[in-house]
């Protein structure tokens, strides 16, 4: 029998995430949804997923095979009949721990069926049987869990906030990294990037959350949230000399290249990298919805860095320099610069990029402004009213 720990990581099964994004997909993209559809299917029947088989299939408008169905519906019947005979004869002649335990195999059962409410509904009455620190921590971890599985945000961040309180009173530092991983993951999803990346670099080097996803995947999230939030000296000592990282960021395609290349200087390299993680995102449930942000961001970072060496430089040399046409990298520059994202100005008629430094006083008095503006309005509103 698995321990408690281990029987919760396998619920729900996360890998239907990802296969059912890639079923969003178009089929040009995609080409492979038959190999994809069969895993999920398989995935489904192999746990007994009733619910979770109906709900898939009704979504892509699979035929539902009716005879598996039934098969399904009836093993879950079986399985919950037996668990409330558990239930009720541990409450009639067993312990705390061993009603406990019965409750929890229960909510583990319709979790992995896919009955999300019901299994809401169980967990926290296991909760409210759990004294233990490390099996309540791993109970809000489950639905955690569960609100990733459903894109519940409400979910995962009631069950975050829950979890951190309870931690805060204890040594566990095994859960308190695995929760900066799951935190880390959020987000990502948010599209919080810096504050992913210090979660999942503060808990790299004791990466233990496997049941989110791989080390792999880890380090891909980690280089991708660090490189666009981390100044140039941050990267280099946190992210390109992590001996972590180093051990797999090889695996992923392009990653190590648009790494070295954007600290290196070397542009056009970075370019074609940089495509090709943009072609690689829009493959990741989390990161799809944001890879139009990353790469704008990314071309931000690189022009800005490449900018600062000069007082001022030719658009051709610029554009040689990047790999890109004069045309395309004219209206970039002027779209970023316009919109305060770089600090330069464009001379049209000589063709040339001219650096404007950002003044820290002007920025300081703007600020100051700012802030004092609406204050000199709200006093002089209760002067009126107090005269």
């Amino acid at each position: 029998m698995l321990e408690e720990e281990e029987q919760l990581k396998l619920t729900p099964r996360m890998e239907l995430i990802q296969y059912k994004f890639l079923m969003t997909l178009d089929d040009e993209i995609i080409t492979n949804k038959k190999e994809i559809k069969e895993k999920i299917l398989k995935i489904a029947v192999e746990d007994k997923m009733a619910p979770y088989y109906s709900s898939i299939c009704k979504k892509f408008g699979w035929g539902v095979d009716e005879e598996t169905l039934k098969t399904l519906k009836n093993s879950n019947a079986e399985e919950l009949k037996k668990l409330n005979e558990s239930i009720k004869n541990s409450e009639e002649n067993d312990g705390e721990s061993e009603i406990r335990k019965a409750y929890l195999d229960k909510s583990v059962f319709y979790c992995r069926i896919g009955e999300k409410e019901k299994a809401l509904e169980l967990f926290n009455e296991t909760f409210n049987k759990t004294v233990s620190i490390g099996q309540k921590v791993d109970l809000l971890m489950t639905k955690i869990r569960m609100g990733f599985f459903f894109d519940d945000i409400s979910l995962v961040e009631t069950n975050l906030t829950s979890a951190k309180v309870i931690l805060k009173k204890s040594s566990d530092w095994e859960r308190k990294n695995r929760i900066k991983v799951y935190e880390g993951y959020h987000c990502l999803k948010l599209r919080q990037f810096k504050k992913a990346a210090n979660f999942f670099l503060d808990s790299i080097a004791t990466f233990t959350a496997n049941e989110l996803f791989d080390y792999t995947k880890f380090v891909y999230y980690s280089v991708l949230s660090s490189i666009v939030s981390f100044p140039r000296t941050d990267l280099k000592k946190k992210v390109i000399d992590a001996p972590e990282i180093l051990t797999a960021i090889e695996e992923v395609p392009h990653l190590s290249e648009l790494l070295n290349s954007l600290y290196d200087c070397q542009y056009k390299d970075f370019y074609k990298h940089l495509i090709a993680i943009y072609d690689g995102m829009e493959l990741d449930k989390i990161l799809s919805e944001h890879r139009l942000f990353f790469c704008k961001q990314m071309r931000i970072i690189a022009y800005s860095q490449f900018l600062e060496a000069y007082r001022s430089v030719t658009l051709k040399s610029m554009a040689e320099t990047f790999g890109v046409s004069i045309t395309f990298l004219d209206k970039e520059l002027s779209r970023f610069i316009s919109g305060g994202k770089i600090h330069a100005k464009i001379d049209k008629v000589g063709g040339v990029v001219e650096t404007t430094r950002a003044d820290s006083r002007n920025e300081g008095y703007k600020e100051i402004i700012k802030i004092g503006d609406p204050m000199l309005n709200r006093i002089q509103k209760l002067a009126r009213i107090l005269n």
